[in-house]
């Protein structure tokens, strides 16, 4: 059938017009395509570049047991986050702080005062901490203590942190190792060390003597291996002990000084996150003891927790029975002993000092393969 000329044109134009609109839509979609694999290639490349970090879901003090109620996890980017926020989550992620039956511990906070709560067959309790003993517990409706053990040792924060916070591991330390005011970094040089001793791990120090009677002197202290011109000192450590262990430590080096065959040795906590700290059962001399009791660097609550210790272990009779007879019978000797081992001490330290001290002198090579 025969169209006349208005026909034609009208179809050829609306043809035109479609031929336009696919065109048009063909360049959105074009462009729509080309924006979504930018954003699906940013999305990756994001994602690569993400980490799982913990940070704090509320405001935490200094010394406050972390229980994981305060903890969130978040993915972030990787260069807005410390190294050591990530190195170890394993530890938080492995973190939770329940008793032996799984019942979880978690904070509230009364008076604006953190307070540790366990929920036990549905009835909820405080969880209070004895000062004496340490130890974790409840109390009963008929007002009797029950003691807690807990599956794991707590962690706590060294410092005042605020909500938001990412953490990391130099912002805290196991609640066994919470600072004091009386403790110091000690250094020490004449302790035997475990071959495969590194930073971080739990050591006893232990004096044997050579009938074979060992004594624990000093427990569960985290070690810090000096690092003297990019090398772990091999015979030094650090440790942080308080005023009554920095004496006992000190009564301990003169017995090992002048007793010969005696041994001032270190060993390791295999677990030191599940295992209990050991009773230190070494008997102090009488100096050390009056020292002690006259020290005002000692808080109250060392000095009730040695009380305790020596009335429970006769610390004299042990002290009289072997330590005393041997140094005595060593006489002369035993004098000659302390003086050669300290002046080896002390040149120790010094060389340590010095290697120390030359290692921040040393020149820095810049030469790149």
């Amino acid at each position: 059938m025969a169209t006349n000329p208005m026909q034609r044109k009208a179809r050829n134009s609306f043809l035109l017009g479609m031929l336009v609109m696919l065109l048009i839509s063909g360049i959105v979609i074009a462009l729509l395509i080309m924006q979504l694999m930018d954003r699906i290639k940013a999305d990756n490349e994001e994602l690569a570049n993400s980490v799982n970090a913990y940070v704090l879901n509320q405001d935490v003090r200094s010394g406050q047991i972390i229980t994981t109620d305060m903890l969130t996890l978040k993915t972030v980017n990787r260069t807005l986050v410390p190294s050591n926020a990530t190195s170890d989550i394993s530890l938080i992620q492995n973190y939770a702080l329940q008793d032996k039956e799984g019942n979880d511990v978690y904070t509230r906070y009364v008076n604006d005062e953190p307070h540790l709560y366990i929920t036990i067959d549905g009835t909820e309790y405080e969880l209070e901490q004895e000062e004496e003993t340490d130890n974790y517990f409840i109390t009963r409706n008929n007002n009797n203590k029950e003691y807690v053990e807990l599956n794991s040792v707590p962690l706590v924060a060294k410092v005042n942190m605020n909500a938001n916070t990412l953490i990391t591991t130099e912002l805290l330390s196991k609640s066994d190792n919470a600072v004091q005011d009386d403790v110091r970094k000690q250094e020490y040089n004449m302790i035997v060390l475990p071959m495969d001793l590194a930073t971080g791990d739990y050591i006893d120090i232990r004096l044997m003597l050579p009938s074979g009677q060992d004594y624990i002197v000093v427990s569960k202290k985290e070690v810090e291996i000096p690092v003297v011109g990019g090398v772990d000192s091999s015979d030094t450590i650090w440790v942080n002990l308080s005023e009554d262990e920095i004496l006992h430590m000190s009564c301990a080096i003169i017995d090992a000084f002048q007793i010969n065959g005696a041994k001032l040795y270190a060993t390791k906590y295999t677990e030191a996150g599940m295992q209990a700290a050991a009773t230190p059962t070494y008997p102090i001399n009488e100096s050390t003891s009056r020292l002690l009791e006259s020290d005002p660097n000692i808080l109250e609550r060392a000095m009730a927790e040695i009380r305790a210790r020596y009335n429970s272990n006769n610390s004299a009779s042990l002290r009289n029975d072997y330590i005393n007879n041997v140094i005595n019978a060593q006489g002369e000797q035993a004098t000659t002993n302390i003086q050669t081992n300290m002046e080896e001490s002390i040149t120790n330290s010094q060389n340590s000092r010095q290697e120390y001290l030359d290692s921040l002198s040393a020149p820095v090579d810049t030469t790149t393969e």
